[in-house]
């Protein structure tokens, strides 16, 4: 798994990007323990930056977004590239963002900095990331250099010509026929217009990049006001004794297997009446804790 080690933290404009020692999952552990900023809190951090080159304001800026990026690369996983390496690209997105950024646009930093964050992905995944490996195996590449002087004319070979080009090189049949396919296919432009006069154009690969429909800012804030209530709620559960703790997480916390009063009150040796009172105290208790 890809390190993001502390001996050499990502800079950028002088802004340098906390990076703790140890694994990727200590990494992005730390970066959720940064709390979120208020609209007001950024609005003032961002003049700072902006009007008096305040650079910590700055700093705090990128810190307290660390988390959308980690957010913004787990949805581009499926290219086959460690996660921590999407991670340092939008951090240096995200750094870029916080230098454009203007407060008084009446955005949020977050909503302006998700299209730093993804370009700064996307170049990195086009230059390590390509759509068909031509030639991986040792067969294949034998195929790649000889394939195309071995064919006797133009066109797709026949099953006799298959057959020849695959006893000629030592190799299967069916590694002939793929090769052939590869060879057969032709170049698409990465971020080709989608709108091309052409219908029946491929469209552009770039179209298949992963993307998200819901606003990056209320995205970021769901998610952060669902880690806080998941907070809450273990503190909450935390909180109580453990019949109380039982009771609720049996009765609230397993909707595939809930169980009812009268199930509790056979087990614990009281009244239905008793497990439901203790189970309304015990919430009570809870939501205070959200109330707060």
């Amino acid at each position: 798994m890809t390190q993001i080690s502390a001996a050499a933290p990502m800079v950028a404009n002088n802004l340098p990007i906390p990076s703790p020692l140890g694994s990727l999952d200590a990494y992005i552990g730390a970066v959720h323990q940064i709390p979120v900023l208020t609209v007001d809190e950024e609005q003032e951090l961002a003049h700072r930056f902006r009007d008096d080159n305040d650079l910590d304001a700055a700093r705090e800026l990128v810190h307290s977004h660390l988390r959308f990026v980690v957010h913004v690369a787990r949805g581009y996983s499926g290219y086959g590239l460690q996660l921590g390496d999407l991670i340092q690209e939008g951090n240096i997105g995200l750094m870029k963002a916080v230098k454009r950024f203007d407060p008084d646009m009446g955005v949020r930093l977050v909503s302006f900095a998700v299209h730093w964050i993804r370009a700064e992905m996307h170049e990195f995944i086009l230059k390590n990331w390509r759509i068909v490996k031509v030639a991986t195996t040792k067969a294949q590449r034998k195929l790649f250099f000889n394939l195309r002087k071995s064919k006797t004319r133009l066109g797709w070979m026949n099953a006799a010509e298959v057959s020849a080009v695959a006893k000629d090189l030592n190799v299967s049949e069916r590694e002939v026929v793929e090769m052939e396919s590869r060879l057969s296919g032709r170049d698409i432009g990465f971020d080709a217009p989608s709108d091309e006069d052409d219908d029946h154009a491929p469209p552009s690969p770039a179209n298949y990049l992963s993307a998200h429909e819901e606003d990056p800012s209320q995205a970021y804030e769901r998610t952060d006001s669902e880690d806080n209530q998941l907070d809450l709620l273990r503190e909450g559960l935390a909180s109580l004794d453990k019949r109380s703790r039982d009771i609720v997480s049996r009765r609230w916390l397993d909707p595939d297997n809930k169980i009812t009063l009268q199930e509790l009150a056979d087990e614990y040796g009281v009244s239905a009446e008793r497990i439901r009172q203790i189970e309304a105290n015990a919430l009570k208790k809870m939501k205070a804790l959200f109330a707060a």
